[in-house]
């Protein structure tokens, strides 16, 4: 005789009472394999990129071994970097505490994988102690060759964010994940298009209702230091005023060499201002102590945010300055004119005043015309092979000189068997004989 049992509901649907006699085992043996096989569907497509016939794990940061099935219902994020580039050691730190930051605010699973570009495994291993996430083993070499290609890395760091349930989806994949941590930290998350489109809506809205007032002061300060710290220039008496906010340090060798060259544009284009134009810069530093500050501040001719100010702070995250200097300016009205102002002083210097894109555009073409009357090459004592003349349209566009450190856009001579690349006006010509 066939015994009769109640089957507990056990995730399946199930909850009558049936024989228990092979029919009902094989139908939940059927409902186990088919929900395992959604289950591996989900997420098979690129999860199946960080596995091998003979790995089906990654490494915890103890070392341990974490399966790869784990994740299917993450977000997770692939971590391209090496320990060897400032810029992946820099943004390493900047992940780290957004990913904890992840872990202590949201429920929904989110993961990083990190895809290893280190030279040998000491170094690898000694990169990874600093991260809290999974890794692949560094000895997969053809793994991390696979990713690299998959979502085509062109350069590090990089992280690729991918959706789970969604992982067929190429749209769905978020390339651009270092600049959203970056830009929007933990606030991005879950990297969704909808929520990244809020983000960026409600980004727009803040610029465009910037003002002055709001950027640089608080409930404690209404002013800004003039050319001693002993001085305090009221913040409204710079409204109407094209401003530059420059971000510097004075441990930072390309700060201080930028430096000399903007006092000169600046005090350039304060003599050649017009009735009911005015211009000024406020510093925003960056320095490590108040020492270091006033020190700094002492050799510049314009105004600056006290050390340590809070408002410091969001403003580097509000007009996401990567790195040191930066120059932002703003309108007469508050709003950002531009975010390149170092850009444009070392190609216009004074001539970039008032920095409008009337004004950008009016030059840009000047340098065009400038361009028809220069030689298609040259050769210049600094680099051994010969340079050619090239446009934004003719494999130019943004770049930095490799004779003055600074940034150029549009024409340069640059180097087509290397890169090296060089503003116009910085070619030390030499003649053929010499290069030979």
């Amino acid at each position: 005789m066939r015994e009769v049992k109640e089957l507990e509901t056990n995730g399946h649907g199930f909850n009558l009472k049936v024989e228990e006699d092979g029919e009902i085992k094989k139908m939940l043996v059927a409902a186990e394999a088919e929900k395992e096989k959604e289950m591996v569907s989900a997420g098979s497509t690129f999860l199946s990129l960080l596995a091998t016939k003979d790995r089906d794990f990654l490494l915890s940061p103890s070392g341990t071994q974490v399966k790869i099935s784990e994740l299917r219902s993450k977000v997770i994020g692939i971590y391209f970097s090496a320990n060897w580039y400032a810029p992946c050691k820099k943004f390493t730190q900047v992940l780290v505490s957004v990913y904890k930051q992840f872990s202590r605010y949201y429920t929904s699973g989110f993961e990083i994988v990190f895809v290893s570009s280190d030279e040998d495994s000491e170094a690898f291993a000694a990169y990874r102690a600093s991260m809290p996430w999974l890794a692949i083993p560094f000895s997969d070499l053809e793994t991390k060759k696979a990713l690299n290609q998959r979502f085509n890395v062109e350069g590090i760091p990089c992280l690729v964010v991918l959706q789970p349930n969604n992982n067929k989806d190429d749209d769905a994949i978020v390339y651009d994940g270092v600049e959203l941590v970056y830009r929007y930290g933990v606030e991005a998350f879950p990297f969704t298009k909808e929520r990244l489109e809020k983000l960026r809506e409600e980004e727009r809205e803040k610029h465009e209702k910037q003002t002055l007032k709001d950027l640089l002061t608080n409930s404690n300060r209404d002013f800004v230091f003039g050319h001693s710290t002993m001085e305090k220039v009221p913040v409204n008496s710079l409204t109407g005023k094209t401003i530059g906010l420059f971000f510097s340090a004075k441990w930072c060798v390309p700060g201080l060499k930028f430096t000399s060259k903007l006092i000169s544009v600046y005090q350039k284009i304060k003599q050649g201002l017009v009735s009911g134009e005015d211009f000024e810069i406020v510093y925003v530093s960056s320095d490590n102590g108040e020492m270091e500050f006033e020190g700094y501040f002492q050799s510049m001719p314009w105004l600056a945010l006290p050390f340590g100010d809070p408002n410091a702070k969001n403003l580097r995250k509000y007009f996401d300055i990567r790195g040191i200097p930066s120059l932002v300016i703003l309108g007469p009205d508050g709003k950002t004119l531009s975010k390149q102002g170092r850009n444009l002083i070392c190609l216009y210097k004074e001539n970039a005043y008032p920095f409008t894109r009337a004004r950008m555009e009016a030059l840009e073409r000047q340098m065009d015309e400038e361009a028809k009357r220069l030689p298609k090459s040259k050769h210049h004592e600094g680099h051994h092979h010969e340079l050619s003349l090239v446009s934004e349209g003719t494999g130019g566009g943004p770049y930095i000189c490799c004779e003055c450190d600074e940034q150029g856009h549009g024409w340069a001579y640059q180097c087509l068997e290397c890169g090296y690349e060089v503003h116009p006006n910085c070619v030390r010509t030499v003649e053929d004989s010499q290069t030979s």
